[in-house]
């Protein structure tokens, strides 16, 4: 840990912290996306707009919005009828949609293409007759919207204990799927052990785990070696957040998932500790900041920006939302 620092200047003080900023971090294309299209609604309808589940993960995201007339529901029964409704990121089960239909609700779909991908991909297999493995959190938003689309079909696996349990007759074709927001590490194991019990199986056509997953891991995975402590911003809802706190505990170094700055423990710093920051593709970059602030306010630490891979992904603004402005401009 803190590689390159001398003990003994450490010891005697010549050595102040520094801290790693992780590029990339926070906001991915979807997240960006999402929290467009309810600004953008909000603009259009005003309040209140209901929001089905959380918009993302991040209690910060969602409390700034309810706080301009959001209303996040849990149930199609709490939207009166003919409301506006704008679907989570995370996406939903064609049941959930069925249902808003029948409510005349107006839907403004914010679902992340990358997760779209995963529901299309289900479909597709499930026609197919295949059983579908499905990796993931089974009580995530995303996994419980992903197995609406084939729920006779799918298997949800979350271990490599799991796949041990799985009992799929030999006749049947099998295929996997994953979570968009999965460990880098965990996923491996559990494919490994899948195409060990079911040689067959077949993969999705692209991987399923996203890009800003895979980036923000590996960050991780390349900087912590050089740190003597790991800081994630995100909530402790956010699977991607918490994901990257596991990848850095799994290599041995101090790691800890803060919402913001309020959450620091200084028992966890040491004046001369190496630092690295990153956060979850949920969290805002002002609380990133937030935290550089008192870290270089109590430590004097310095900051150095440290870019593993580029990000240029843009997701457009959905069809449904482009509707919703045609009728718009219409009725004015």
């Amino acid at each position: 840990m803190g590689a390159g620092i001398d003990p003994d200047e450490r010891r005697a003080g010549f050595v102040t912290m520094k801290i790693l900023l992780a590029n990339p971090r926070g906001f991915c294309a979807g997240v960006n996306m999402a929290i467009a299209c309810v600004e953008r609604v909000l603009q259009l309808k005003g309040a209140p707009v209901y929001v089905f589940h959380e918009i993302v993960h991040n209690q910060h995201v969602v409390d700034r919005f309810t706080r301009q007339g959001v209303i996040f529901v849990n149930s199609i029964a709490e939207v009166p009828p003919g409301a506006t409704l704008v679907y989570s990121a995370h996406g939903v089960a064609p049941e959930v949609r069925r249902q808003a239909t029948q409510r005349r609700l107006q839907q403004v779909d914010a679902t992340c293409p990358l997760v779209t991908k995963v529901h299309n991909e289900a479909v597709r297999y499930a026609r197919g007759k295949f059983t579908i493995v499905l990796i993931g959190h089974a009580d995530h938003d995303e996994v419980v919207g992903t197995l609406g689309e084939a729920p006779d079909a799918i298997r949800i696996v979350e271990c490599v204990e799991d796949v041990a349990r799985l009992d799929i007759p030999d006749d049947h074709r099998v295929a996997y799927l994953t979570q968009t927001t999965l460990s880098l590490d965990d996923a491996a194991r559990i494919i490994a052990a899948l195409k060990s019990k079911y040689p067959r199986i077949q993969a999705p056509p692209k991987e399923d785990i996203c890009y800003a997953t895979t980036n923000r891991q590996t960050a991780v995975q390349r900087l912590t070696g050089e740190c003597d402590l790991v800081l994630v911003v995100g909530s402790q809802n956010s699977s991607n957040s918490k994901r990257l706190v596991e990848m850095a505990r799994n290599r041995g170094t101090r790691a800890f998932l803060v919402d913001d700055v309020s959450h620091l423990d200084h028992r966890w710093f040491a004046p001369a500790d190496r630092v690295l920051i990153t956060a979850g593709a949920s969290a805002p970059e002002d609380l990133v900041q937030e935290i550089v602030q008192v870290l270089q306010q109590r430590y004097g630490a310095t900051v150095e920006s440290r870019h593993v891979t580029q990000e240029d992904m843009h997701f457009e603004l959905p069809r449904s939302l482009r509707r919703l402005e045609e009728e718009h401009a219409v009725a004015r």
